[in-house]
C-alpha cells in the first residue's frame, strides 16, 4: 500500500525562490541565480546575461549544483522526488554539472545547440531580471538642467529607502540592478547601495559620465563594494572621459562605452571608436538623436564589426548632455523587454516600463507591492 501511495502522490516541487551563487573558475569570478517556479520548473541565468529554461529535474539539478550538494547526496534526493532509480539520477546531475561548467569556461558556446538546453532571449523571459535605478537627475555642473526631467520627481529617495527597493527586488527574484540618471556618482552612497546589492547577490552595473571614475582610488572603492559592469558615456572631447576609460580597462570589470553619435562629433566618430578600440575596449554602444544620421549611424555599426567591437544594445543611457531625451538606434534586434523584462526606477520610487515613459507609471516601488507593479 505504501509503495502504491508513493507512485501516485504528486511530487512536491522545490520551494519557491530564488538562489544564488558567485564562485571563481580558472580566476574568474561567475554568478548562477536560480529562479525556481512554482511548477518545478526554474530559469537559470548566468552572469545576469545567459538565461536557460530548465524543466523541474534541471531545475533540481541546478538548485543542488548551487548549494554545493555532493553528487551523491543530490541523487538521493533527486532520486526520491521523482522515483528514479539512484544510478540514473546520479549520471544525470554529473551530466549537468559537467554541461554548466563548460558553459561558464566557454562564454561564447550556445547553450541551445551545444549543451541541451533551452535557452531563452534575457529580453523574452516571462519575468523580470534587470531594474535600472535612477538614483538622482542630478547632472554634473555646467551641464544644461533640461537634460534631465528633475521636475517630475518631488523628492530623491534616502539610502534606507533604496536599500529597502533593492531587499523587495531581491525578494521578487530580481538578480540584476543597474545604477543609472542623472549621474549617479554625485550620489555618495553610491559605493552603499552597490554593497548592499552585492551582499543580497544582485549582479551590480553601472551607467555613468565616468569622469569620476578615472579617480583609481574611487573606482578601486566600487570594485570593492561589488561593481560587476559599467557604461561610460564617452565625451570624445573630454580627455577625463578617455582617461577614464585607460583606468577602468586593466580592470576586473566588464566595460561598454556608449557613444551618442551627433553633428558634432560625426566626422570623427570612425576615430573615435578606432581610439577605443587602441585603448582594448571590447564592447560599444551606439545611438543618435538626430534622424538625419541613421544612415551614418549604420555605416558606424560597420565600423565597429570592423574593428571586433561588439555592439551592446539592451542597456539604456543616462540623461545627460551626450542623452538628449529622443534616442534613435537602427538594429532590428533590439530587445522589446521594456516593463517585462526589465523595469525602470525613477529617483522618487515610482516604476516605469522603460526611461522615458512616463505617462505609464506602473506603480511606486516603495509604496506599493511587487504583486501590484509587476501586473500594471
Amino acid at each position: 500500500m505504501n509503495f502504491l501511495n508513493q507512485m501516485f502522490t504528486k511530487v512536491t516541487p522545490l520551494p519557491v525562490g530564488t538562489y544564488h551563487l558567485q564562485t571563481l573558475q580558472d580566476q574568474k569570478p561567475y554568478r548562477l541565480h536560480l529562479r525556481l517556479q512554482k511548477d518545478g520548473s526554474g530559469l537559470l541565468i548566468l552572469n545576469a546575461s545567459t538565461v536557460m529554461q530548465l524543466n523541474p529535474t534541471a531545475a533540481e539539478c541546478a538548485f543542488h549544483f548551487i548549494k554545493g550538494t555532493v553528487p551523491e547526496e543530490a541523487a538521493k534526493q533527486i532520486s526520491a522526488r521523482y522515483r528514479v532509480d539512484r544510478k540514473t539520477a546520479l549520471a544525470d546531475f554529473n551530466s549537468f554539472a559537467d554541461r554548466i561548467q563548460t558553459l561558464i569556461s566557454t562564454p561564447d558556446l550556445d547553450p541551445a545547440s551545444f549543451l541541451d538546453f533551452e535557452r531563452v532571449q534575457p529580453h523574452s523571459a516571462d519575468a523580470t531580471l534587470r531594474l535600472d535605478c535612477a538614483l538622482t537627475y542630478k547632472l554634473p555642473d555646467n551641464t544644461h538642467a533640461g537634460y534631465a526631467p528633475v521636475k517630475r520627481v518631488e523628492r530623491e529617495l534616502t539610502t534606507e529607502e533604496w536599500q529597502s527597493i533593492l531587499d523587495k527586488a531581491w525578494q521578487a527574484g530580481i538578480p540584476h540592478i543597474v545604477f543609472t540618471g542623472g549621474e549617479a556618482t554625485l550620489r555618495e552612497d553610491l559605493p552603499q547601495l552597490i554593497a548592499h546589492a552585492e551582499k543580497n547577490g544582485q549582479v551590480c552595473g553601472l551607467l555613468t559620465d565616468g569622469l569620476k571614475l578615472a579617480d583609481k582610488d574611487y573606482l578601486e572603492l566600487l570594485l570593492q563594494t561589488g561593481l560587476d559592469h559599467v557604461m561610460v558615456i564617452l565625451q570624445p572631447d573630454e580627455p577625463r572621459s578617455w582617461k577614464a576609460i585607460e583606468t577602468i580597462v586593466p580592470q576586473d570589470l566588464f566595460l561598454t562605452v556608449h557613444l551618442t553619435l551627433n553633428k558634432e562629433n560625426v566626422n570623427e566618430a570612425k576615430s573615435i571608436l578606432e581610439r577605443a578600440a587602441n585603448l582594448a575596449v571590447e564592447n560599444i554602444s551606439l545611438s543618435t538623436s538626430d534622424n538625419n544620421l541613421l544612415d551614418e549611424l549604420l555605416e558606424l555599426q560597420s565600423v565597429a564589426s570592423s574593428l571586433r567591437l561588439t555592439i551592446r544594445w539592451d542597456l539604456p543611457v543616462p540623461y545627460s548632455a551626450s542623452h538628449p531625451v529622443a534616442i534613435e538606434t537602427v538594429d532590428d534586434d533590439i530587445p522589446a523587454g521594456a516593463g517585462k523584462t526589465w523595469m525602470y526606477v525613477e529617483p522618487d520610487g515610482d516604476v516605469l516600463p522603460a526611461q522615458g515613459e512616463a505617462d505609464k507609471v506602473l506603480g511606486n516601488f516603495l509604496k506599493d507591492s511587487w504583486e501590484v507593479i509587476s501586473k500594471n
